[in-house]
């Protein structure tokens, strides 16, 4: 029996994971747990040691992708762990994503992938947000900018989708800010403990935690824009 799991927060993975009730009171030999969220690697990691402890396989497969990507069946899959429940579950994942990678049997190769992609995101969609303000600011054409953004090197879906958002102010969530800042802060916190210095990831860090203060959890994490836009005075 495969399970999959797929939880927001580190709070609530812990929550439904543990307990009389939980997913650990359930495995037993032959079973299999398949985690999905984005947690720490500590936190997979231990999970991962229980599951195997009470006889069961673990398999770590953060996704990288949003709302669309799932309802698309075009989430892209970051795995680790048990290789024989990676082998088993493949078709399963080739239904729900475009792509799956595998990256060995150490369970915390996979949640390092995803954090190093969503805190490169996260950085990005920071810097699209303060070249909109810049140019708000400034006086010129935001419309224009992000057009020319598109017309470049720079183009991307990011540009062309959360661009548009933040120009409109349009922020239906797709992925929750709350839960990006929750992965650049895991990100920043993984650079902590491998002693690197991650400069841009850390100060873009501080512009979403500047959004959540605003009030701005629930929204889409384009709504960065809104903190870019207060930290210049408009």
């Amino acid at each position: 029996t495969i399970t999959f799991c797929m939880l927001s927060t580190l709070e609530a993975s812990l929550a439904v994971f543990e307990g009389d009730d939980g997913v650990l009171a359930g495995v037993s030999p032959g079973k299999a747990i398949v985690d999905c969220a984005t947690l720490t690697v500590a936190r997979m990691a231990a999970m991962a040691a229980a599951v195997r402890a009470k006889g069961g396989s673990f398999l770590e497969a953060p996704v990288s992708g949003s709302k669309k990507p799932a309802e698309d069946g075009a989430l892209i899959f970051l795995t680790a762990g048990d290789e024989a429940l990676f082998n088993a579950s493949k078709a399963m994942l080739d239904i729900m994503g475009k792509a799956t990678h595998y990256y060995g049997s150490e369970v915390g190769g996979g949640t390092k992938m995803k954090l190093a992609v969503n805190m490169t995101m996260g950085s990005q969609a920071a810097a699209l947000a303060e070249g909109i303000a810049l140019c708000e600011a400034a006086g010129i054409s935001s419309e224009s900018f992000v057009e020319v953004l598109k017309q470049g090197a720079m183009s991307s879906p990011l540009v062309a989708g959360k661009g548009a958002a933040m120009l409109k102010r349009a922020y239906e969530p797709q992925f929750p800010l709350q839960h990006a800042q929750k992965d650049m802060r895991f990100a920043v916190q993984l650079g902590d403990e491998l002693a690197l210095s991650l400069p841009v990831a850390a100060a873009s860090n501080e512009l979403f935690k500047r959004a959540r203060t605003a009030g701005l959890d629930g929204s889409d994490f384009s709504a960065v824009a809104e903190a870019a836009r207060k930290n210049g005075g408009k």
